[in-house]
This record gives structure tokens, C-alpha cells and sequence, in this order.
């Protein structure tokens, strides 16, 4: 059977349909509503049926302890015991908001609902509608989130069908969350207040109001046997149905590897969707990227998160790449949920080991195949493929003689060589590409579409000389003869950094 969708807000009508919703909370059901977080699961905090029920239906780990929700602060005692002084000073500085204590339970509280724990999770949401719920159902509310176990929390009513229509009584519709990642969770029952799952209020925020809080130094109990302390921590959470990988670095060099993989997975028949911020969307060439928001506006993003995840659910794509969000102002909650959404599978874009050397010159046929000619002969830690390519090549133009005469004089032969003209798939996320000069460089990047300022170096420069290698075009057999040594000299220098770089 369907579950009940109730629209609720303040007309006649929406009460009704509140006082409804309310009964069957009483009764022991189960009702999913909104906070200004996520949605949640609820039912009666002091009844472990409903406890055992909301459990059941989420699939949730027993040991996973829900969040008891309040209306007001008064109600802290029903639920809490040796509740230092402080708690009080937390609860007016932050409540109704995502703020959530751990405390020392009392005994009107079950250990179902608590995941067998001695302590009880409490909040006071900041959304008139849920307090209002708790009033009217005349019952504390425990409430998780309200998405099947593991999957991305629900910010919309919409979402929470997707997950639970037939498993539980009704749900809550009154629009989406404002905030969208669930609260802040600081552990009261150390003997230093601990952030054990963080949220938009904030470890700075926190400590304006108590000094000292430190955060639990485990990002993931995930290879644990111990019962995590608040939900969240143990098991794998918000996670999309497609596997999620979290690519970090400088926003050029995550757009190549990122551009990589969507094409890796065009061949294989597979599609790729794309998480960026509305600064880097055109840097990605993909079919399914979705904007998640601006780089300069974290509330965005974080609201956006989990209803981004579900759109590639409904897209049915077959693997998922993200931005990392790392470098916002409260990065922490957004990272932390969209690390355990990819099993904290990350990748740095920075670390992508080079494997491709490209040597571009204006037409291939001089500075740039006597420096992939050199190299190639130059003893190196890794083996790397050395290739040279030109940035203007008419037609297959063969190798300067003189360049071919310098080269044959110092044991070099090359057999065979014609120019080939540079082209954005010679550019893969491990390549790298230098010129002699910066002109060519800058209309590399220009025109290439895959070339950009991470990946396309002036040789000289990338080594840390200032000067540029000398074009000896058109002038002597010995002036060819000094262009050979400087180019030589400054190989010397470049296998120096590859070989550091590893």
C-alpha cells in the first residue's frame, strides 16, 4: 500500500492534515517531515517499537543511534540527565538550528533508541512545522533521516517516496529544506566538547560560546567494532546508486582527468556524470553535468548536494565524478558527507603521475624533435612515451637536415621523421607538453582545447631558467651545434625534476 503524502502549512486544511500526521506518531506509526535540514523519519522517541520500526524501515544498522527531536528547552530533561551548565548556554546560542547535543541519557529513554548507547542525541529543529509536529503528537520524536540506509538524505518530500513509500504511514509534504546536510553533532559527555559529525554550525561558531572544542579525529568508523556515538559515523552514508569518485587539484587539472574519464567511458559504453561548480561548468565536456552552485555561495552547495546526488539516480548514469569542495569557508560538513557518498574514494588531479612528454614547436621539424630526440636517449627513474608535434604543420614536413646533421654527429639517429601537427587528444590527463618559447606556448593554449596552464610549459621555465632556448632557424651548421648543447643542458635539468616529481 502507498504511503499518505499530507500537504501541510498553515491553512485550515494543512492542520488538519498536521493533527493527522500528529495521531499517527501518537499511535506509534511512523511519519516522515521536514527540518530545515533533511527530511526525517519520525516516531515516538520513548516507544522502542517506533524505534524498532523506523530501523526496519530505513534498513538501518541497530547500533546507529537516532537524534531525538524537541520543541522546546524544557524538554531537554525528559530526555537527558547531568546536563552540564553549558548545554544551556549551546542551546540558546544555537536552538532552533542544526545543532546536536550528545548527552547522558535518562532512564525514560529506550536503548533502541539510542542504539544501545548510555548517551541520547537531542536537537531542537529550527522548522515551525516539525516543532509543531512534536507538540501536537505529544511525544518526543526520534528521527533520522528519512531515505532508505546509505543513501543520499532526502530534501525534498519527493525524495522521501522515492525511498519509503509502503514502508512507512504518511510523510510530511511542506516544500524542501533550506539547509540541506543534516546538523552539527558535539559530543557534551567528554571532558572536551567534541564535533563528532560537523554541520553549518561551525567549530569556530562553537567555540565563541564555549572556548575549547576540539573534532573527533576519525573522519570514518568504518573498519570499527565499536558503536558510533551519533549517526553518521560508522556506516557508509548519502552514497548514489552509481559509484561516486571525489577528484581534487587545481580546477585545470581536475577538468583534464575528469574530461578523461568521460571519454574512457564512452568507448566502454558507459555514462559519466559530472559534479562542478557553476565557476568550472564549461570546462567539462560531458553529457550529465550538473551545477551544484557557486564556489562563492557554500549554503548553495550544501543545499544542493543530496538532491544533485538523486538526479543522477534518475539519469541512471553509470559512474559519477565530483569537484572537491574542499577550500570553502565550511567546507568540513560539505566534504564530509560527500567523502562518505564516495566511500571516501578520492583522487588528486595534482598526483596523476606524467606518463606522456610532448616536445611542440611551430612546425615539428626543428627544436622540438632534436629535444624529443635527446631525451629519449637520457637515463630516467620511470619510462615515459617522448613524442614531438608541431603547432603549424602544412603537410608531413621532414626533419631539418641540419638538425639531423647535429644530432647524427652526436650519436643520435633518427629514422623516418616527419612533422605531425599537435591535437587536443594527444593531451591525456598525464601528459605534459613544453615549447622552446612562451609565443608558442600561448597559442597552444589558445587552440588546443585540452592544453592549459597545468599541462603546457615553456621547457626553460618549467626548470626554473628564465631564458629561452635559442631559434637557430635558418643560421649555421654551428649555430645548430649550440642550440643542441643549451637544449641538452636544460634536458639535464628537466629528467633532475621528473625524477623528483616521480
Amino acid at each position: 500500500m502507498d504511503t499518505c503524502i499530507l500537504k501541510v502549512d498553515w491553512s485550515d486544511v494543512g492542520q488538519q492534515a498536521l493533527e493527522k500526521a500528529a495521531k499517527i506518531i501518537k499511535d506509534g506509526g511512523l511519519v516522515a517531515f521536514p527540518t530545515e535540514t533533511v527530511y526525517g523519519l519520525g516516531g515516538d522517541a520513548k516507544n522502542s517499537r517506533s524505534a524498532k520500526r523506523i530501523y526496519r524501515a530505513k534498513g538501518r544498522p541497530s547500533d546507529n543511534p537516532l537524534i531525538v527531536h524537541i520543541a522546546t528547552i524544557s524538554q531537554l530533561d525528559e530526555v537527558a540527565e547531568d546536563i552540564p551548565e553549558y548545554a544551556e548556554d549551546l542551546a540558546e546560542a544555537f536552538w532552533p538550528g542544526p545543532l546536536t547535543l550528545i548527552l547522558n541519557k535518562n532512564r525514560s529513554v529506550p536503548r533502541h533508541t539510542t542504539g544501545g548507547l548510555s548517551t541520547v542525541a537531542v536537537r531542537m529543529p529550527d522548522n515551525e512545522i516539525a516543532r509543531e509536529l512534536i507538540i501536537k503528537s505529544e511525544c518526543l520524536i526520534a528521527a533520522p533521516s528519512a531515505n532508505a540506509s546509505g543513501r543520499p538524505s532526502p530534501t525534498t518530500a519527493e525524495h522521501v517516496k522515492a525511498d519509503l513509500n509502503g514502508r512507512i504511514d504518511a510523510i510530511i509534504d511542506a516544500g524542501p529544506c533550506e539547509v540541506g546536510v543534516e546538523s552539527t553533532i558535539l559530543d557534551l559527555t567528554t571532558d572536551v566538547p567534541t564535533i563528532l559529525r560537523p554541520g553549518m554550525i561551525t567549530k569556530e561558531m562553537i567555540e565563541q560560546v564555549l572556548g575549547r572544542v576540539i573534532i573527533d579525529a576519525s573522519k570514518s568508523e568504518e573498519e570499527s567494532d565499536d558503536k558510533p556515538k551519533a549517526p553518521g559515523m560508522k556506516y557508509k552514508h548519502y552514497a548514489p546508486k552509481a559509484s561516486l569518485t571525489i577528484v581534487e587539484g587545481r580546477p585545470a587539472r581536475v577538468a583534464s582527468y575528469i574530461n578523461s574519464q568521460i571519454r574512457e567511458g564512452n568507448l566502454l559504453g558507459l555514462t559519466t556524470g559530472i559534479i562542478a561548480s557553476e565557476e568550472n561548468r564549461k570546462r567539462y565536456g560531458g553529457d550529465f553535468v550538473k551545477t551544484i552552485g557557486s564556489l562563492e555561495d557554500e549554503k548553495e552547495i550544501a543545499h544542493n548536494l543530496y538532491s544533485t546526488l538523486r538526479e543522477f539516480d534518475d539519469l541512471k548514469v553509470d559512474r559519477i565524478y565530483s569537484e572537491s569542495f574542499d577550500n570553502l569557508e565550511n567546507a568540513d560538513a560539505i566534504m564530509n558527507r560527500l567523502e562518505k557518498a564516495a566511500g571516501h574514494k578520492v583522487i588528486s588531479a595534482d598526483k596523476v603521475s606524467i606518463s606522456r612528454i610532448i616536445f611542440a614547436g611551430k612546425n615539428g621539424s626543428n627544436r622540438s624533435p632534436m629535444a624529443a630526440s635527446i631525451l629519449k636517449t637520457m637515463k630516467m627513474d620511470k619510462n615515459y612515451e617522448i613524442l614531438s608535434r608541431g603547432i603549424l604543420v602544412q603537410f608531413p614536413e621532414p626533419l631539418n637536415p641540419k638538425i639531423e646533421a647535429v644530432l647524427k654527429s652526436n650519436g643520435i639517429e633518427v629514422e623516418d621523421y616527419h612533422a605531425e601537427q599537435l591535437k587536443s587528444e594527444d593531451i591525456t590527463p598525464t601528459t605534459i607538453v613544453f615549447t622552446m618559447e612562451e609565443s608558442h606556448r600561448d597559442r597552444i593554449i589558445e587552440t588546443i582545447d585540452r592544453a592549459n596552464e597545468d599541462n603546457t610549459f615553456v621547457l626553460t621555465k618549467y626548470v626554473g631558467n628564465e631564458l629561452e632556448i635559442p631559434n637557430p632557424y635558418g643560421g649555421s651548421l654551428q649555430l645548430y651545434g649550440l642550440c643542441f648543447e643549451s637544449i641538452k643542458e636544460t634536458l639535464n635539468s628537466l629528467v633532475n625534476v621528473l625524477d623528483q616529481e616521480g
